[in-house]
C-alpha cells in the first residue's frame, strides 16, 4: 500500500488514483532564465523518483512538467541583450535538459512551454472574469481572492491583512488592485515593445501562476491525481493555482499535493538570490560524477531538508563506485552448484525496499535495504561463487532497485583510451569554435562513463574516477 504525505490534508494518505491503474501527474518545472542549481535539481530528482516508483507499482502514467519561458526576468534579460525571448530561453532550455538527462532523470511524457499555451490561459481568464473571480484594473486582470473562500487551504496560512509581495513575482505597487493580496492573471502590455499577445480583454502577457493551471488542465483535465513541486512553491504559486483553477471550473484541481524540502548549504537554503549555490555543471567540472550528485540528492527523504557538503558529495561518489563495482562482480560471477542461500536475502531486501518506498518514499530506508543486500552477498562471494539461481536473483533485484533509484547508471563498457582521446579532441575543437554546448555535452558524457577531465596549462588530462 503506497502512502505519502498530502500537503492538502496534512496527513499521510493511501494513494488511490482517480482512475484505476492510471495516474495523471503534474510537476512544476524550471523557469529557463539561467542554469538550474542543484537545489532545483533536488526537486526534479524527487519528481523522477516519484515517477519511477509509480511505474514500478504498475501504474500507467501521464507525467507533465512545464517549462516556463516567459516572465519578468526573461523579458528584462532578453531586452538587455537586445534579443527575442525565444533567442534568450532556447539555450537555457537546452542546458536544463542536458543536465536533467545527465542526472539520470527520465523525461516526462509531456513538457509544454508556457508561450505555446497562451490561448488556454486566455480561456481560463475569460471564465474567471465571467464568474466574478477576476476583474480589470488599468488594463490588467487580477484574481479576486475574496471571491474564493477556500483560499489558503493548501498552505494553511491565515490571510487577514497579509500582503503578497515579491515572492509573487509581481510588484504590488506597480498596479492598482482592489486588494493587495490579489494576484495578476494578465499584465497590460499595450503598444509597447514588450512581448505580448492579443486577448479579448486587451493586449498583454500572462502572470506566472496562470501558466501552470492552463498547461495542467490542457493535458490532464480539470481534475487530476498528483501535483508536486518544491516546498518554496507551496505559497503563493500552488495556492494561487488552486484558486484560479477551481474558480474557473468549480471542481477540485488536484487530489494530492506533494512538496519536497529545501537543499541547504552550511545550513542556509541554497538559492540564486543568496548567491550560495552550485550548478550541476559547477560540480561535474570539479570531477564529481552525475551519479554521485544524484545519490546525494536522493539519500535523504524528500520531506527532510538536506545540507549539502563536499564531504557528503565525495562520500556519495565512493558509495556509487562500490555499488557499480558490486554489480560488475555479480554479472561476471560464474554460476555453479545449486546453492540458494542468497535468494532469501534477495527476497528480504526487495520486501524491505518496497516497504520503505511505500512509506512516503523513504529513500534512506530503501538505500539501507540495498546496502544490506550488497554486504550479505559480498560475504557469500568472499567464501564461494554464487550459484546461477543466486546470481540471477541478485541481478534481478539490482535491476528493480535501479528502475526506481537510478543510482547504478548504465552498465556500458568502459571507453577505450583511443575513444576517450577522440572525444577530448572533439571537445577541444568545439571549444575553439565556441560551441560550448557541445563541449559540455562531451564532458558530461565522459563523466557519466567515469572519466574525469582536468584542464591544465599543459592541455587536457584525464583519468578514470
Amino acid at each position: 500500500m503506497f502512502r505519502f504525505f498530502n500537503t492538502l490534508s496534512r496527513q499521510i494518505e493511501e494513494f488511490v488514483p482517480l482512475e484505476d491503474g492510471r495516474v495523471k501527474m503534474y510537476i512544476c518545472g524550471p523557469t529557463v532564465w539561467n542554469f538550474a542549481h542543484i537545489g532545483n535539481f533536488r526537486t526534479f530528482v524527487f519528481g523522477d523518483i516519484l515517477r519511477r516508483y509509480l511505474r514500478f507499482k504498475g501504474y500507467e502514467l501521464t507525467h507533465v512538467m512545464n517549462l516556463t519561458d516567459i516572465d519578468d526576468r526573461i523579458i528584462n534579460e532578453a531586452a538587455s541583450r537586445n534579443i527575442s525571448i525565444d533567442e534568450f530561453t532556447e539555450p537555457y532550455t537546452r542546458y536544463f535538459l542536458e543536465d536533467f538527462d545527465a542526472l539520470g532523470n527520465e523525461r516526462p511524457e509531456i513538457m509544454p512551454r508556457a508561450t505555446h499555451h497562451i490561448p488556454e490561459m486566455i480561456d481560463i481568464i475569460s471564465r474567471l472574469l465571467d464568474s466574478g473571480h477576476a476583474y480589470e484594473s488599468d488594463g490588467s486582470i487580477y484574481y479576486r481572492i475574496t471571491s474564493f473562500p477556500d483560499y489558503g487551504k493548501l498552505s494553511k496560512i491565515r490571510f487577514e491583512g497579509n500582503i503578497a509581495g515579491g515572492s509573487d513575482r509581481i510588484d504590488t505597487d506597480k498596479y492598482d488592485k482592489e486588494d493587495a493580496r490579489d494576484f495578476a492573471l494578465w499584465k497590460l502590455v499595450g503598444e509597447s515593445e514588450e512581448p505580448g499577445w492579443d486577448a479579448p480583454f486587451g493586449r498583454g502577457r500572462p502572470g506566472w501562476h496562470i501558466e501552470c493551471s492552463a498547461m495542467a488542465m490542457r493535458y490532464l483535465g480539470e481534475t487530476f491525481d498528483i501535483h508536486a513541486g518544491g516546498q518554496d512553491l507551496q505559497f503563493p504559486h500552488h495556492e494561487n493555482e488552486i484558486a484560479q483553477s477551481e474558480g474557473a471550473t468549480g471542481r477540485p484541481f488536484a487530489k494530492y499535493w506533494i512538496h519536497s524540502e529545501f537543499l541547504k548549504i552550511d545550513d542556509v537554503t541554497m538559492s540564486k538570490s543568496k548567491g550560495n549555490f552550485f550548478t550541476f555543471r559547477d560540480l561535474t567540472a570539479q570531477g564529481h560524477s552525475p551519479l554521485a550528485i544524484r545519490y546525494l540528492l536522493l539519500s535523504v527523504p524528500y520531506r527532510k531538508q538536506l545540507n549539502f557538503t563536499f564531504e557528503g558529495l565525495q562520500g556519495a561518489g565512493a558509495t556509487v563506485e562500490r555499488l557499480r563495482n558490486f554489480r560488475s562482480l555479480v554479472h561476471e560471477a560464474v554460476g555453479v552448484g545449486d546453492e540458494r542461500e542468497s535468494v532469501e536475502s534477495v527476497m528480504t531486501a526487495l520486501r524491505r525496499f518496497s516497504d520503505a518506498m511505500d512509506d512516503d518514499l523513504n529513500t534512506a530506508a530503501a538505500l539501507a535495504a540495498v546496502h544490506d543486500l550488497v554486504r550479505e552477498v559480498n560475504i557469500v562471494m568472499s567464501q564461494r561463487s554464487l550459484s546461477e539461481v543466486e546470481r540471477e536473483a541478485v541481478i534481478d533485484a539490482l535491476d528493480k532497485f535501479e528502475s526506481v533509484l537510478g543510482i547504478f547508471g548504465r552498465a556500458d563498457k568502459i571507453l577505450l583510451d583511443d575513444e576517450i582521446e577522440a572525444l577530448i579532441e572533439e571537445r577541444q575543437k568545439a571549444r575553439a569554435a565556441r560551441d560550448f554546448a557541445r563541449s559540455d555535452e562531451i564532458r558530461d558524457e565522459l563523466a557519466a562513463k567515469g572519466v574525469v577531465l582536468e584542464d591544465t596549462k599543459d592541455g587536457v588530462r584525464w583519468k578514470h574516477k
